[in-house]
């Protein structure tokens, strides 16, 4: 039986993208086969689908790095017809076939079933951007962040995962602080959030000096390269700053002063292969205390045909909030 995907092709090293059928018999193997209902649109599925990165080694390929939908087959005890679930991660969309597509076939390791109060479109307004946001929010609260600590900052917050960030501390009584290039854009958008105070990125773009004043009892940092090193300079003692993403870059320029005189945190976040306790746990966490009206009001949705256009829109750092993919729609 045949059903839509957009696959991605590679000829003469550029790649391009298409609406077509693929044949049921083609999916890889696995023990659970899912009737996708929804997918999403991260930064990472921007560079698979403008054939960045080498994440993709091998085309014909459907991408798609998260997905969620009901379960039309199982061989896996765990798993039922009719079950609601929800998959980010484990090389989907990269290594393997992903969530762009009508249908999937996976390992039932990587399946979370939905939780109560979520539903498949709003598990994917989440998607690994926000499954991402809770881990490292998750992170900092481990390592002793707590509201009475002071402004957490959260950058690259009109993103994906700074949008679901700001909204998660927010709602855990947080003050926080948003960075954003696009102040004037975004500004009123981020403060429905929850965001308590505004800083335009140019602002911590740059560390000023090796140690500079104490400032953020916390950061979800989605930025990276040198806007992590100026965050780091002016982290309180022993505070810390997750980092979860290289939208300003992967290279990292900084000295050990920070870590040694005030002892701050570098926790690095990994949505991947984050294991499977955790993983459930933070989908809970999710279900549970994201607001979410505040989720709806910045997600937008599309159907397959827009995904390639958005590739560069996403990559540019210009996409707002969240683009939930309906597999229902062309």
């Amino acid at each position: 039986m045949a059903f839509k995907a957009l696959i991605l092709e590679e000829s003469g090293g550029k790649v391009a993208a298409r609406i077509g059928e693929v044949e049921e018999r083609a999916l890889p193997p696995g023990e659970v086969t899912v009737d996708v209902a929804y997918s999403t649109l991260n930064y990472k599925d921007g560079m698979v689908l403008k054939g960045l990165g080498r994440l993709v080694r091998n085309y014909p390929h459907v991408p798609g790095i998260d997905f969620s939908g009901t379960v039309a087959e199982s061989s896996s005890p765990d798993f039922k017809p009719g079950d609601q679930v929800v998959l980010t991660g484990w090389g989907v969309g990269e290594q393997r076939w992903g969530g762009y597509a009508q249908k999937a076939r996976v390992k039932a390791s990587e399946l979370v079933k939905l939780p109560h109060g979520l539903s498949p479109k709003q598990a994917m307004a989440i998607g690994t951007a926000g499954f991402t946001a809770m881990l490292a929010a998750r992170a900092l609260e481990d390592h002793g962040m707590k509201p009475a600590n002071g402004e957490v900052l959260v950058t690259g917050a009109s993103g994906g995962v700074g949008s679901v960030a700001v909204a998660i501390l927010a709602a855990w009584k947080y003050n926080v602080t948003a960075s954003t290039g696009r102040l004037a854009e975004n500004g009123d958008y981020l403060k429905s959030l929850g965001a308590t105070t505004l800083i335009d990125r140019a602002e911590i773009a740059q560390p000023k000096r090796p140690l500079d004043s104490e400032r953020w009892a916390g950061c979800i940092d989605a930025v990276g390269a040198q806007t992590l090193a100026c965050v780091l300079s002016q982290l309180k003692y022993g505070m810390s700053v997750a980092s979860c993403g290289l939208a300003g870059g992967s290279e990292l320029a900084t000295t050990v002063i920070p870590f040694l005189l005030r002892g701050v945190n570098l926790l690095g976040i990994d949505s991947v292969r984050c294991p499977m306790p955790r993983r459930q746990d933070a989908w809970r966490r999710l279900a549970a205390d994201l607001p979410l009206a505040k989720l709806d009001a910045m997600t937008e949705t599309v159907g397959l045909s827009a995904l390639p256009g958005l590739a560069d829109t996403i990559l540019k750092g210009a996409v707002r909030g969240r683009v939930v993919v309906d597999l229902s729609l062309a």
